[in-house]
């Protein structure tokens, strides 16, 4: 038997096996595509919070390695701003790299922390009960587990199987992504590009190094059998947009997308939860859906482990729908603006303009950059200071840097004061005692996710959110 299966083995799945296997949770991941995709695919962004996430469990040279780094102002609705000043962070820029490369690292993570996963196969029925969740594999095979997670993408089988309302807009439009190259001349593209992207904020036809360009082509209307587009039908659009096709040829990888809109009403049934696409799907405006499907799975992992290692606080696997809800509803909301001002009508362009000239005011490029890259969150975890359910960002302490010491996925008590105490809970929550630390604050208490969950000086009030967030003293 095991603690927990995982259904698919995309971002969110692997980084919450890796995340469960911090705490000695038993964790099968089972996954319907029976290879890795090939590494020539599309490209997504890595943000500034989900770059501190990797950071933080020591995978963030790996990542480094095998991306490119890119300014992230111009996030917003491809409006093209500097990256603001005063963003709260180590990483101003986001990080390209292909979504095969950043699944085959996290599943390589989660495989060494010793996860198992098991390819060609899917869940494909479920039935749970007081003791745990039994599903039946597409082959009829049958396997336990005290609790199961579904992280299968947009059509998640689990969450259908669950009968979880799935709320929202359907697709309207399509829009074309790919990389391909061109025989046109730089600088003719460069000038046709601009005079498209004064009317269609959405098209984009950029460099992508060694003669390749990246493109997205917004479509009007729905393609009716969703099949994978052709080099043709990039040209074909490319003549109706552009009135030209550049002379597009050699495509490195071609996809479509809609903009189908939707969440999932709950993130947990009884036993089984979900998370990443299976959890809310939005349009890939400002790159943000892959982060915060890994971030859903760094938020869910240490909980969905107290739970399973049984010194779970009450409602504390409770608290993962009330804190990613709504972040994910506040993502396809902006979702839904970036789409709406990439429209061509004269009312989306007006609001573009007003927009655009807003974003020269920094506070304001800021704020909208912030929403790009989960760096403006704060959980609701009650009243106190703005710190309060927010992450932090890394900076130096007397022995190394505070990422350092969240490696292992535990909490950690940062005290200024040399008073405190987290005995009764080692096995849970570190404690780093330094009184050179660059903070306002007399000390504060990190979840394993980053998030500040306590501020103060006391022992006893310490005492009651130690409890609260990491069960009770032994």
């Amino acid at each position: 038997m095991f603690d927990v299966i995982i259904a698919g083995c995309g971002p969110a799945g692997a980084m919450l096996a890796a995340e469960l296997r911090l705490h000695d949770v038993r964790v099968l991941v089972v996954e319907k595509e029976a290879e890795p995709a090939s590494s020539f695919a599309r490209i997504v962004s890595l943000h500034a919070r989900s770059l501190e996430i990797m950071a933080m469990r020591g995978l963030l040279e790996r990542f480094l390695e095998r991306g490119r780094q890119r300014p992230v102002g111009g996030s917003f609705a491809g409006i093209p701003k500097p990256t603001p000043e005063g963003l709260d962070s180590d990483f101003t820029s986001l990080l390209g790299i292909p979504q095969p490369v950043v699944e085959s690292l996290l599943e390589d993570h989660a495989l060494t922390l010793g996860a198992q996963v098991r390819r060609g196969c899917a869940v494909a029925g479920l039935a749970q009960d007081d003791e745990g969740v039994t599903a039946e594999l597409a082959d009829g095979e049958r396997l336990r587990a005290k609790y199961l997670v579904g992280c299968d993408g947009a059509r998640s089988t689990v969450r259908k199987l669950l009968g979880v309302g799935f709320p929202g807009e359907p697709s309207r439009n399509d829009t074309l992504m790919g990389e391909m190259a061109a025989s046109a001349p730089p600088e003719e593209i460069a000038a046709k590009v601009a005079e498209v992207r004064e009317t269609t904020g959405a098209f984009t036809f950029g460099p992508f190094g060694e003669g390749i360009y990246r493109v997205v082509i917004p479509v009007a209307g729905v393609s009716e059998d969703r099949a994978e587009p052709t080099i043709d039908d990039f040209a074909h659009q490319l003549r109706t947009l552009a009135g030209t096709d550049f002379g597009i040829h050699s495509p490195r990888w071609l996809s479509r997308f809609g903009d189908a809109t939707r969440q999932a009403e709950s993130y947990r049934t009884g036993r089984v939860l979900l998370a990443g696409d299976a959890a809310h799907i939005h349009p890939p405006a400002g790159g943000q859906g892959l982060n915060l499907g890994v971030q859903d799975a760094v938020n869910l992992g240490w909980k969905l482990a107290a739970q399973v290692r049984g010194w779970a606080p009450e409602s504390l696997l409770d608290t993962y729908h009330a804190e990613r809800h709504p972040v994910a509803a506040d993502v396809l909301d902006n979702t839904r603006a970036q789409v709406a001002l990439a429209a061509g009508e004269p009312g989306a362009r007006a609001v573009r303009g007003l927009l655009t000239s807003l974003m020269d005011i920094n506070e304001v490029n800021r704020y909208l950059i912030e929403k790009i890259t989960a760096l403006g969150i704060r959980y609701d975890l009650g009243p106190g200071p703005d710190l309060l359910g927010r992450r932090l960002r890394d900076f130096d302490l007397a022995h190394g840097r505070l990422f350092d010491h969240l490696c292992r996925g535990r909490g950690l008590l940062l005290d200024r004061t040399g008073r405190l105490s987290a005995n009764g809970w080692a096995d849970r929550v570190d404690l780093v005692a330094d009184p050179t630390a660059a903070l306002d604050v007399p000390a504060l208490l990190l979840r394993p996710d980053g998030h500040v969950a306590w501020i103060g000086e006391h022992q006893r009030d310490l005492g009651d959110h130690l409890t609260r967030w990491f069960g009770r003293s032994r």
